[in-house]
């Protein structure tokens, strides 16, 4: 059957490690990375597997853009802001894994059907991917007044374009709780752990639900559903005990173990965006190519 032409913007680690999954994907075939350096290992190992390789950015693939129908920027927030509107002019369909949230937010185990009719759709970051899931399976069940998250990665799996988007990871994900995670209030912390050996990404979810509304036991089952949902596109991702109660709080504690496809096992915080960036590619592309790719419509 055939697959849908996917281009990656970036040739960093978030770019390469997303080559190797869209790879074993039955939808998506990735065609080219874009990158603007030409002797980075994201470009090589493209060249490598057989994708077309741009070294001169977004302006080269413009020269061939029949190379891709849909465009995953894996950048950073600040350069998506320039790429949203040349590939909305270019007529592409766009899928953002930076915090720049120029497109509607999208959360695949909570509002995947939601957006997919949109030109462009973001990713959030990969704290919200983690524990937005956790807040909105809480709400569906108690109605939650104040959500907090605190999202703790190793300083080696945050590269420059992470440390360059703090302020942007932690306003996004705090307004993503509320919109999509369904909280009154949100925020959102990241910690950069520099511990040796590196540590997997480990998150904490802390959430006030109204008075009278907690139900323990049905909230636990919500959650242990949502995470079994999460697992089934990210396999590393598990809660790392029972959700701990008191009175209207509940705390859960979460990590996310890599793949190790491109990098290591630690660097969950950019295995999970990968992972739900393919997922939500795969629905993007039957959604708006589903005759290209045999789906009924």
């Amino acid at each position: 059957m055939p697959k849908v032409k996917t281009a990656i913007l970036g040739s960093g680690n978030i770019g390469t490690d997303l080559m190797f999954k869209l790879l074993r994907s039955d939808i998506l075939e990735p065609s080219v990375m874009i990158g603007i350096d030409p002797e980075s290992d994201g470009l090589r190992k493209a060249r490598e597997r057989g994708l077309t390789t741009i070294d001169n950015g977004i302006d080269g693939f413009l020269e061939q853009s029949d190379l891709a129908d849909i465009v995953i920027d894996a950048t950073s927030a600040k350069a998506h802001i320039h790429h949203a509107e040349i590939l909305k002019k270019a007529g592409k369909q766009v899928l953002d894994l930076t915090p720049a949230a120029i497109g509607p937010t999208v959360v695949p185990s909570v509002n995947l059907g939601e957006h997919l009719n949109k030109q462009n759709i973001n990713m959030i970051t990969c704290g919200g991917q983690a524990t937005i899931p956790i807040v909105h399976a809480v709400n569906r069940i108690a109605s939650v007044e104040y959500a907090e998250i605190v999202a703790t990665i190793s300083s080696l799996s945050a590269g420059p374009g992470t440390r360059a988007n703090i302020d942007e990871f932690t306003q996004t994900t705090a307004r993503a709780i509320e919109k999509i995670g369904g909280a009154k209030r949100g925020k959102a912390i990241i910690i950069l752990n520099p511990a040796e050996p590196p540590i997997v990404m480990r998150n904490t979810v802390y959430a006030e639900v109204a008075d009278g509304t907690m139900d323990e036991e049905r909230v636990t089952q919500s959650i242990k559903e949502i995470v079994a949902y999460i697992q089934s596109y990210v396999p590393g991702y598990r809660m790392r005990t029972e959700p701990i109660f008191d009175g209207n709080k509940v705390t859960v504690f979460l990590e996310v173990e890599g793949s190790g496809d491109y990098l290591p096992a630690y660097s969950g915080n950019l295995d999970i965006m990968t992972a739900s960036a393919v997922k939500v590619a795969e629905e993007f592309a039957k959604n708006q190519f589903g005759a290209k790719v045999g789906v009924q419509q």
